[in-house]
């Protein structure tokens, strides 16, 4: 298979895997190319009735190197498993209409954004209306006769002069673009367009979409309230984007466009939801105290906005997601808990019941906690009936269901085929204390095929982004791909990770990087005590958050053979000032600017410990990566370069900082990254 994006020299030295692991024939390991055999499910939509269940099938197409989305459905009686859309690229948002008979979807049609609509008895579909822009969170009317979605509208771009017309046949210039937004442009965007998401409805026959908010300000994620009113989410103020987390839910009144707010607090409030009879919503949110990391929390109000009640006041966890049981007396919440992506049951006093421990597997490349469900609004009652995307170490996301608050039952294997005959890492949990102040980590470890506990294997050491982020016990190609060269491959959940409580993730804030670097070096420390690794071959890599991790490493240690410092920030006040989420980090992560605490943004700078960097270093950065731009990456690898320490610098052309977001991306990134380790393994230098 040739590869979009050519891999460099080091890749090469990876095909003969690390020495003392054991040699395996290729027809039982996970190569590269088979990143390219894997599916998962994703977004899993059960039907009013509980007798059916829609998800996204998603795989990787081999000629256009993306993920794409086909739509099947189960029966959930009998198991029968079919598709329904497929073929035409990727397919997603399917929700199902009130009474179970019809399906919307989003899609592409010749190449345009296109909201359909499916007749379940018969198959047929139609396209809703033409439009503009692409369509998203597309919602049935409780009546089943209209759907609301939100898209975005432009605005004429800012300009002080008109441009002279140029001659016909001529080659000038392309004009200035001026901006005068805070945020101009965004990662997986690029440079943003003048505009705003709007919410507009449109009739379930089809039609001309009816704008229904207006103004300067967006608004998203539309939810019925009744037929004749929507509830949206925004932050209707001057200079909303000077506090970029702030967030109201609003009722529209649809007969004369009337928005009323029903929060109004300062803080987050979004992702309403109705309950079955209409009469309270419930949605998430917190009060913003200016931290780099808060909880959010479930609340239920009446429908007019009165009698708040905080749900989850006692319960010491995010909650993700959270949908109505069908008899309205509790929602079933989604929330990271202990290193596990879990489903519970949170009833209108606040009392739990978790129902579910195994859910996720939709983040492919690293073993990060993700996952979708929906619970059936006709079906179940007090026995909630609940489809899910559950995860395996060994599989990436399959469907299944949960009925009558038990555990789930699987109701696809979409990658037997692929991975049924493969030595797959064997995933082991391990727990330690920090040095730093006795706390207990949780970890895991990817043992390859072969493996003893003889002091003698590389050990890599995988950090996660975030820095609020939490890995779990999910499958992982990239971890897998580790440990099929040889490579004992252990990823951690240090302070700061979320899904251990709120005071746990607080731990960082104002002092990160920090104390987390020592929750990681106490992992690797009980690695070479349990005789796992070799402690002449420790490698470090990590991304995003990770990435800066690894480089604040290479600052404070010299233990590891080499580093791969993957989209890292390498100077705070560069990324305050210049990056897609800079009024973020400013406000929340060090609330000051650059220019009134310089010596804090120097202190947490990665670039600061720079000197003491003696460890061979790999950077690498999509180059359309807004998050964490190129000149992150480029600052270190200069500053290593003009201290003679060994660097290399790897850019992936069009990536954002989803820098694996395509197949042969990730193939890239994890080769070029053991191809560098190999480089400086001293076993394979005495060869």
């Amino acid at each position: 298979m040739t590869l979009r994006y050519a891999l460099t020299a080091f890749s090469i030295m990876v095909t003969s895997g690390p020495a003392l692991a054991e040699k395996t024939d290729d027809d039982h390991k996970f190569t590269a190319e088979r990143v390219f055999d894997l599916e998962y499910a994703d977004d899993p939509q059960i039907s009013p009735d509980g007798s059916q269940i829609v998800y996204a099938r998603k795989s990787m197409d081999k000629n256009s190197d993306r993920v794409v989305a086909d739509l099947w459905a189960i029966n959930t009686r009998n198991g029968s498993h079919r598709p329904l859309v497929s073929g035409q690229g990727s397919n997603s948002s399917a929700r199902w209409s009130p009474n179970g008979d019809r399906l919307i979807y989003l899609t592409t049609t010749n190449g345009k954004p296109d909201l359909r609509i499916r007749y379940m008895d018969s198959g047929d579909s139609f396209s809703l209306a033409q439009l503009s822009a692409n369509p998203s969170a597309p919602t049935w009317s409780p009546d089943g006769q209209k759907i609301a979605f939100s898209m975005f509208i432009p605005d004429d771009p800012t300009s002080f002069a008109k441009a002279p017309r140029s001659p016909e046949g001529a080659d000038w210039a392309k004009p200035v673009r001026v901006f005068d937004d805070l945020v101009f442009r965004f990662d997986g965007a690029g440079y943003l367009p003048k505009g705003k998401s709007h919410i507009f409805v449109l009739s379930a026959e089809g039609g001309t979409p009816r704008q229904v908010t207006q103004g300067e300000n967006g608004f998203s994620a539309p939810e019925w309230l009744g037929n004749n009113s929507l509830l949206v989410t925004g932050n209707d103020v001057e200079n909303a984007t000077l506090d970029p987390i702030e967030s109201e839910i609003y009722r529209v009144n649809l007969s004369d466009l009337s928005m009323t707010a029903l929060t109004e607090r300062n803080g987050p409030d979004y992702a309403p939801k109705i309950s079955p009879r209409g009469s309270q919503i419930a949605y998430l949110g917190y009060d913003d105290r200016l931290k780099s990391y808060q909880h959010n929390e479930l609340y239920v109000m009446n429908s007019d906005g009165s009698n708040i009640r905080h749900l989850s006041r006692n319960f010491d966890r995010s909650i993700d997601a959270a949908r109505w049981r069908a008899d309205g007396k509790a929602l079933i919440v989604q929330a990271e808990v202990d290193g596990l992506l879990t489903l519970l049951s949170m009833d209108l006093s606040g009392n739990v019941k978790t129902l579910v421990r195994d859910m996720g597997g939709t983040a492919i490349g690293r073993p990060y906690a993700s996952g979708s469900f929906s619970v059936a609004k006709k079906a179940g009652g007090s026995s909630p009936v609940i489809a899910y995307t559950q995860a395996r170490p060994d599989r990436p996301a399959e469907v299944a269901l949960s009925r009558s608050n038990k555990s789930g039952r699987r109701m696809t294997n979409l990658n037997d085929d692929a991975l049924g005959h493969l030595r797959l890492a064997k995933i082991e949990e391990i727990k330690t204390q920090s040095t730093h102040d006795g706390r207990e980590i949780q970890a895991w470890v990817a043992l390859p095929p072969g493996f003893k506990a003889d002091g003698s294997f590389p050990m890599i050491l995988e950090i996660h982004g975030g820095p609020y982020a939490m890995y779990g016990p999910f499958f992982a190609a990239e971890i897998q791909r580790f440990a099929a060269e040889g490579y004992v491959t252990v990823y951690v959940n240090p302070r700061g990770s979320t899904g251990y409580g709120e005071e746990f993730a607080q731990l960082i804030d104002l002092d990160y990087p920090g104390k987390d670097h020592d929750d990681l070096m106490s992992v690797v420390d009980a690695l070479v005590a349990k005789n796992y690794v070799s402690k002449d071959r420790l490698f470090i890599t990590g991304g995003s958050g990770g990435g800066i991790l690894t480089a604040w490493a290479v600052g404070k240690t010299d233990r590891f053979a080499a580093a791969a410092s993957i989209k890292p920030v390498i100077n705070w006040t560069t990324m305050a000032l210049a990056a897609d989420i800079s009024r973020f980090v400013s406000r929340h992560w060090f609330r000051a600017q650059p220019w009134e605490q310089p010596e804090e943004y120097w202190r947490r700078s990665p670039l600061s410990i720079v000197s003491n960097a003696k460890t061979p270093t790999m950077l690498m950065v999509g180059e359309a990566d807004w998050r964490t731009p190129a000149w992150e990456a480029e600052q270190f690898y200069t500053a290593l370069k003009v201290q003679n320490v060994d660097t290399v610098l790897v850019k992936v052309p069009g990536a954002p900082h989803l820098i694996a977001g395509r197949p042969s991306q990730l193939i890239a990134k994890v080769d070029n990254i053991m191809g560098w380790f190999a480089k400086y393994d001293p076993v394979k230098a005495e060869k």
